[in-house]
């Protein structure tokens, strides 16, 4: 099925949404602002975006961006040794400032210890102020034992963060469970060249298995070296109609299941 054939160009973002925003002000190089970042996804018709940091929290960063712009940005934290590592008090301040997302470790995921109490405070919170839980770049035995506290604590907004970059390297076998509880997120920064280089293939042959409707396309994207954004979301939804997903399908992964874990 052709792209041009579902929906024109300059219509293909409207009421998407990108799940994962890296923007500047950062400690490393990134093409775009906040606000820049915004101010494009708004003029391509998205419904928002979401700003990842994992050195600060976002949920100021993306209250400030929204009333500069007009368009809804969504922030949240991103629990590395920069706030304390699992650390309850964070989370509780960044959902009173309107913080969505709770990010568990990525860079510092191999010095901080998944501390049972701690994270279960820390899913209690989630839980009470509706947010979404993310983990990060826990490896997949730390994934199911979130997983699963996540179960029997009645946690619903979970969020697994690209399954299948190195990083995180989950089997199909485990993308499958994991997807019994939690969306997947696919980040197209994977099949970058100076990422994972991973072919669009792996991607599309891992949503097939666990089907549309447990998963989220995201880009990752905000590098200094990489397209912007909007670019990359433009590229991912090309590659994967190409693979042969239907644009229902892509709507299903880029707005509706999003929409569900976010508003």
């Amino acid at each position: 099925m052709n792209l041009s054939d579902e929906v024109k160009e300059s219509k293909l973002l409207d009421g998407l949404i990108d799940t994962h925003i890296h923007t500047s002000p950062d400690v490393k190089p990134r093409l775009l602002t906040d606000y820049e970042a915004a101010l494009e996804a708004k003029e391509r018709g998205m419904r928002t975006i979401v700003l990842k940091s994992h050195v600060e929290p976002t949920a100021g960063r993306a209250h400030l961006t929204s009333m500069m712009t007009g368009l809804p940005v969504i922030g949240g934290v991103t629990l590395n040794l920069n706030v304390g590592g699992l650390n309850p008090e964070t989370v509780r301040s960044t959902a009173l400032m309107g913080g969505k997302i709770i990010w568990l470790p990525t860079v510092h995921h191999q010095e901080i210890k998944l501390d049972t109490d701690a994270l279960e405070e820390i899913l209690h919170l989630v839980k009470d102020h509706s947010m979404v839980l993310a983990t990060g770049h826990l490896s997949p035995p730390e994934i199911f034992q979130v997983l699963d506290l996540c179960h029997s604590l009645q946690v619903e907004k979970v969020m697994v963060n690209h399954p299948l970059t190195r990083v995180v390297g989950a089997s199909l076998d485990e993308q499958r469970e994991m997807a019994r509880h939690a969306y997947l997120e696919h980040c197209w920064v994977a099949t970058m060249p100076r990422h994972d280089n991973l072919s669009p293939e792996v991607m599309f042959e891992a949503i097939r298995e666990v089907g549309a409707k447990h998963c989220i396309l995201a880009t990752d994207f905000g590098q200094a070296h990489n397209p912007s954004p909007v670019q990359g979301m433009q590229m991912m939804i090309a590659s994967m109609v190409k693979q042969g997903i239907s644009w229902e399908d892509i709507k299903l992964m880029c707005q509706d299941n999003p929409e569900k874990l976010l508003f």
